[in-house]
């Protein structure tokens, strides 16, 4: 009830306290305007009473005879109940209406006498030792001929004035009680009138928190708060539409994430498993995965290492993770905006059997005809010692095309070979000696179609670590493509160090690869002319070898290359070979 009650006490106990205060501040500032005024209307007064009975004291002034003076100012002061004093220039007292003057002391020091022997209008509040009260003075002086002869000093008993002004604060105070009693009143009502709409729209507000989204304010008073009640039902209905549609689109989602058979999770920024799917749960084999750190849901070293890459790098990334006896392919997607990860379990057990399969297949089946092919080859070179003339053209197609499935059979088995990655032996290669080799290895085909060949070696690059053996299959299978495709000009090859990174360039002159072929140049038995390639003996194998060689070398392959204007491939090796 309080908490219901606490907007209307804030707004009362506001208008109270600034009543209280404005009326206390006006209370204190009338008082002392009221008694400033009333003290000097009473010395007014009292100055205007001196000029009136001035003239009654001068006559016995001048005639000298004191006791009448003093009989004159006594009958006079209990008349006007007013006490009266007559002092001479020197500052004795010569008559007094309540006094004895000639018991009491000198009052030539007395401020207001002085002022009045100094031809003013002498005034002063102070504590009178002789009527041991204090009191209000105003001495004026009386002059003859121009000349000050005596003071007349009248004066009140300020116990009077403040008697006066007690009962004046009195009826005042409760004056103004009763107006504030009345402006509470009229307060209250305000206040209890403004608070009843905040209270129905509190209320309203509490049913929508509570999920009912029917709610509706309707005020019949107009104003702001009309205005404010239509705002909220608008609001509302808006909040239930947004609401309905979140509530579809959330079901939409689970049921999407449900129906997905690849196995999904989401992490929050504090790696706390936020939202999975089914297939996820069976993956990890965990009933209770929800709000629980995804390494105790689910250990793998090779999953950590993913998702601790892409909150250092913020980019996506995909690796192959081993759960138990299956193969996933896991694709960890970074969410900026909440800081979350989408990891996402594709299973492809399947398919890397099938790869397994395949490659055993090819291994098999190079390693079955290496052998027939061998015997072939080696009669047909027994043929040819001992041939009929006619019979010389069918034995060279035979040993052609021999010699281009030995090719094949070999590019295949060292294709399968490089697949394997526990076969990279890395060591420091001096380049100037790759460079010798090279050069006689090709010097004939060189010399044959009377190409140049130049080597541009960057003065700091004298050794790169590499697998020797495998980085020079990649010279060779280039520098091969690159002969057999330039008819003339030159065959450049560059060395130079870009950062963390060695990249070894191999340009020539020669035909060209048309655009449409560029992104397909590295797959297996891809060839641009199939005719030109199988007439120079092309197994469409050589760019699949060179590329997975580099990116066994956790390097990158690329290729720049346009009709007639030549090609260049583009090695990109970084110092760690990891």
């Amino acid at each position: 009830m309080i908490k219901q009650n606490r907007f209307f006490i804030k707004i009362f106990s506001g208008y109270l306290i600034t009543i209280i205060v404005l009326s206390s501040l006006i209370l204190f500032i009338s008082f002392r305007n009221i008694k400033s005024h009333y003290i000097e209307t009473l010395t007014g007064n009292l100055e205007n009473l001196n000029h009136s009975i001035a003239n009654q004291i001068i006559s016995s002034v001048n005639a000298g005879v004191i006791d009448n003076l003093d009989a004159v100012v006594k009958d006079l002061g209990e008349k006007i109940n007013t006490r009266i004093t007559v002092i001479n220039v020197k500052g004795a007292v010569l008559a007094d209406s309540e006094n004895n003057p000639g018991q009491m002391e000198n009052h030539g020091y007395r401020a207001e006498v002085r002022e009045a022997l100094a031809g003013k209008t002498g005034r002063n509040i102070r504590f009178s030792k002789t009527m041991q009260q204090t009191m209000l003075y105003v001495a004026t002086p009386i002059e003859k001929n121009g000349n000050i002869i005596a003071v007349l000093r009248t004066s009140l008993y300020l116990s009077d004035v403040d008697s006066l002004l007690n009962t004046l604060r009195i009826r005042i105070i409760n004056i103004t009680l009763i107006v504030i009693l009345f402006v509470l009143i009229g307060v209250l009502t305000y206040s209890n009138n403004l608070n009843l709409p905040v209270k129905e729209l509190v209320a309203a507000s509490r049913k929508i928190a509570d999920g009912d989204f029917n709610t509706k304010v309707i005020l019949k008073r107009k104003g702001d708060f009309k205005k404010l009640a239509e705002t909220f039902n608008m609001m509302t209905r808006k909040l239930k539409d947004s609401f309905e549609e979140i509530s579809l689109q959330r079901d939409q989602l689970r049921t999407i994430i449900s129906s997905v058979h690849s196995g999904l999770f989401v992490i929050d920024k504090d790696d706390k498993v936020i939202l999975y799917n089914d297939s996820f749960k069976n993956i990890s084999k965990t009933e209770e995965i929800a709000k629980k750190h995804y390494w105790e849901v689910l250990r793998d070293p090779d999953l950590l290492n993913l998702i601790k890459n892409v909150r250092q790098s913020g980019n996506d990334t995909t690796g192959e993770i081993n759960i138990g006896s299956k193969t996933y392919l896991c694709s960890v997607s970074h969410i900026p905006a909440n800081e979350e990860i989408v990891i996402v379990f594709h299973d492809i057990s399947e398919i890397m059997r099938l790869q397994q399969l395949k490659k055993d297949f090819v291994v098999n089946v190079s390693h079955e005809l290496r052998t027939p092919l061998t015997a072939i080859k080696g009669f047909v070179e027994t043929l040819e010692d001992d041939f009929i003339p006619g019979n010389k053209r069918y034995l060279e197609i035979i040993e052609r095309h021999t010699d281009r499935l030995i090719n094949i059979v070999n590019d295949l088995l060292l294709l399968a070979e490089i697949e394997d990655k526990s076969q990279l032996q890395i060591e420091e290669v001096n380049i100037a000696q790759m460079q010798t080799d090279l050069t006689k290895l090709f010097a004939e085909k060189i010399s044959t179609k009377k190409l140049q060949l130049e080597w541009e070696i960057a003065d700091e690059l004298s050794i790169i670590s590499c697998d020797p053996f495998k980085l020079e299959q990649v010279f060779i299978n280039l520098l091969d493509n690159a002969i057999k495709y330039t008819d003339k000009g030159k065959i450049k090859i560059r060395f130079s160090q870009i950062s963390n990174n060695t990249l070894i360039e191999i340009e020539d002159t020669g035909i060209g690869i048309p655009e449409e072929h560029l992104s397909r140049i590295f797959e297996r038995f891809y060839t641009v002319d199939k005719s030109r390639s199988r007439r120079l003996g092309g197994t469409g194998l050589g760019l699949s070898i060179a590329k997975h060689i580099v990116l066994l070398h956790n390097g990158r392959i690329d290729v720049e290359s346009a009709p007639g204007t030549g090609t260049t491939f583009s090695i990109w090796l970084p110092k760690d070979k990891a």
